[in-house]
């Protein structure tokens, strides 16, 4: 066989391999380098595609692989827990990562387009890091976004981190794209002392302080109930669930903010305002604290919300999620999709989104910024509740996902979040991992999984702001912007004085 017909299979190929490599960068791995040596490979198949078409390709068998073996546990909820055959949950999850895969494909297409062949320079440091970081953004705000397993993540525990309090977990991904590249040009004797102090200054940035105490340390509890999804919404567990978040909060006296996960009351708030809600409330105040817990709320007009209810001293409010799960929490396009899904039995559910609402309570004496389950995905979202937000907190049900890796997928994108915000985070959760995690990222208690847990400390409200939280994610929009408007005049000027080139 012709040595090109076996480059047109073995790029694909190798660039799959790499792609599936790459999840173990990720949590509960965490081998961060093979990240940043992975994507050098990638954008050498991709300078030697020979064609825009071939690095798509390539690409989007890279995306395959990622996505295939790093979000394949979606089909735990799709078939365990969304009411679909097993086969049905299957095509559902296939359909899904090869729907995503594509912004892989569109970043290689775009990475050729703007350099490839012609500077292997111009292609490494420029056209390649360019093109992932603006197709990542792309990947985060596009049709409601969906940024798991963003490059950034995967560089929590190294230097390039330290980053995070300037550009974000897109700026940190960025920079691993330009050492990838910068390891490509190895051989140009300024490469690697580039690369080195590029990491110097990354872990140089983990000294600099951003924020400063606000008021004495609050004494604060976060409850694992561990209730198995299955269960968590017959009736006869309701008030066994009860007992049992009451019970473990009791070994928490001191704590004057008391957390529960999402949903961890698991009925509606106007069926049970009565019944436990007022007696809540009355408990919480007459001890002098807080207790912060997900629930449904109901307006009169029947929508309903995927909310956290604050009870106790601060009074009663709410905060009710926004940013919700397409086809999990809504049906997006419903006229067109509702006929299909309806024809294919898949049960849906209907929540009303709390947009424009703050995601900021006041609890224990300071504004809490609070996001729910998904919405800590989203850095921009949760810097929105900052500088006012002294600490912050995420609750969520990763039960929906059994033992898979996306609760420690999820608990590592917390961890950046609390490094973004320079704030401590606070992860309540119902079968874990939940965990108290410092403004630097790192874990000072975590609960483990799959089993009933009472973590309780005294974390100290911060105030001041990093400059992602001023400025989120609009200097890496404006870069990305930028940068590929650069490479494309530049590529038009050359394609203008020299004539048509390869496409």
């Amino acid at each position: 066989m012709d040595c090109r017909h076996c480059a047109r299979f073995f790029r694909p190929l190798a660039a799959f391999v790499l792609g599936a490599l790459l999840v173990l960068a990720f949590a509960p791995f965490e081998f961060g380098l093979l990240a940043v040596l992975g994507l050098a490979l990638l954008f050498q198949l991709l300078f030697r595609a020979g064609s825009a078409r071939a690095a798509a390709l390539s690409g989007y068998a890279f995306g395959l692989g990622l996505l295939g073996f790093g979000v394949f546990w979606l089909r735990i909820s799709i078939n365990q827990f969304g009411g679909v055959s097993p086969p049905l949950g299957l095509f559902l999850t296939v359909l899904f990562v090869v729907v995503i895969a594509g912004y892989f494909a569109l970043a290689a297409w775009l990475a050729w387009r703007l350099g490839g062949e012609r500077s292997e320079q111009r292609f490494m440091l420029l056209a390649a890091p360019s093109a992932w970081l603006a197709v990542e953004l792309l990947r985060a705000y596009l049709f409601t976004g969906f940024p798991w397993l963003s490059l950034g993540y995967s560089q929590i525990d190294l230097p390039l981190a330290g980053f995070a309090t300037l550009a974000g977990v897109f700026g940190i991904g960025w920079l691993a794209a330009i050492s990838a590249g910068l390891l490509n040009l190895w051989r140009r004797s300024w490469a690697l002392p580039v690369l080195a102090l590029l990491w110097v200054i990354g872990h140089a940035l983990t000294w600099v302080e951003w924020v400063h105490p606000s008021g004495a340390p609050v004494p604060v509890a976060l409850v694992q109930g561990n209730i198995a999804q299955e269960d968590k919404w017959r009736r006869s567990m309701f008030a066994p669930t009860l007992t049992l978040y009451r019970q473990l909060s009791a070994g928490a006296p001191q704590a004057r903010l008391v957390i529960w996960p999402e949903t961890a009351i698991p009925g509606f708030d106007d069926e049970i305002e009565a019944s436990v809600l007022q007696p809540l409330q009355a408990q919480m105040q007459a001890q002098g604290r807080d207790l912060l817990t997900g629930i449904v709320t109901r307006q009169p007009d029947g929508r309903y919300y995927n909310s956290m209810l604050g009870l106790g001293v601060s009074g009663r409010q709410a905060y009710h999620k926004h940013h919700l799960v397409p086809f999990g929490e809504f049906l997006p396009l419903p006229a067109l999709l509702d006929p299909v899904l309806g024809f294919l039995q898949i049960p849906m559910s209907d929540f009303a989104s709390g947009e424009g609402e703050p995601g900021s309570l006041q609890l224990a004496g300071h504004a809490v910024g609070v996001s729910i389950c998904y919405e800590d995905a989203f850095g921009h979202e949760v810097a929105s509740t900052l500088p006012g937000a002294g600490f912050l907190v995420n609750a969520s049900n990763d039960a929906w996902f059994g033992d898979s890796l996306a609760p420690h997928q999820h608990l590592q994108i917390a961890r950046l979040r609390a490094l973004e915000s320079g704030r401590y985070l606070l992860r309540a959760t119902n079968t874990g991992i939940s965990a108290i995690i410092a403004p630097d990222g790192s874990i000072e208690q975590q609960a483990p999984q799959f089993e009933q847990a009472l973590l309780s400390a005294s974390i100290q409200p911060l105030r001041g702001a990093t400059p992602y939280a001023l400025w989120r994610d609009l200097p890496m929009l404006s870069l990305a912007g930028l940068l590929l408007l650069g490479l494309w005049l530049t590529r038009a000027r050359r394609h203008a004085a020299a004539g048509p080139g390869r496409s």
